[in-house]
């Protein structure tokens, strides 16, 4: 259900903002609600999960959107978005939505005060450890790729791919063969 709303509602962002739908935006819309749905799956009922897949996709949205363009971090596939704000926001929500203690249901702020340390606990520890390792990736084989590399994009250098979704799109050749092919079946016909 979570997944559903999220993508519905990333679908109507999108298409309010841009003036139409956006595939990939609605995929990570359900992608978001799937994560946002996560923490709280046994916890919630169907009304809880419908408003959290419904947050989740204005959070992913957004998010997406202000890591992009305010803090100028390169994220194409929305990741940071996606897994780190709606897995955020998703725990913090079970705080609200779950039936037994949630704010929404009578519990008070205890449990949600829960869920925001356990948020707070696992960015101190993802911050903490990620630190580190990137220091000593950054200190022994580096981090950058060539400036020539980073322009031209790493899809061809490190996956030898001519883009990230090489196999989503026919080629020019494959579109000319097939209206050889057809040209030739007519002239046969």
């Amino acid at each position: 259900l979570a997944a559903s709303v999220g993508a519905l509602t990333a679908m109507f962002i999108a298409w309010a903002k841009y003036g139409k739908p956006d595939v990939g935006i609605t995929i990570n819309g359900a992608l978001a609600g799937l994560i946002g749905i996560t923490a709280g799956c046994d916890a919630v009922n169907p009304m809880g999960a419908f408003f959290i897949g419904l947050i989740s996709a204005f959070i992913y949205v957004f998010a997406a959107e202000i890591v992009e363009k305010k803090f100028k971090i390169d994220d194409p596939v929305g990741a940071f978005a996606a897994h780190g704000c709606c897995g955020a926001g998703g725990t913090l929500m079970v705080g609200l939505f779950a039936t037994d203690g949630g704010l929404f249901y009578g519990g008070g702020l205890k449990f949600f005060g829960i869920e925001l340390l356990g948020v707070v606990c696992v960015a101190l520890w993802v911050t903490v450890t990620m630190t580190a390792l990137f220091w000593a990736i950054k200190h022994t084989i580096g981090l950058r790729v060539s400036a020539k590399e980073e322009i031209e994009g790493l899809d061809m250098p490190e996956h030898a791919l001519p883009s990230a979704y090489a196999d989503f799109a026919p080629s020019k050749t494959e579109l000319e063969e097939d209206a050889y092919e057809k040209k030739v079946a007519g002239l046969s016909e």
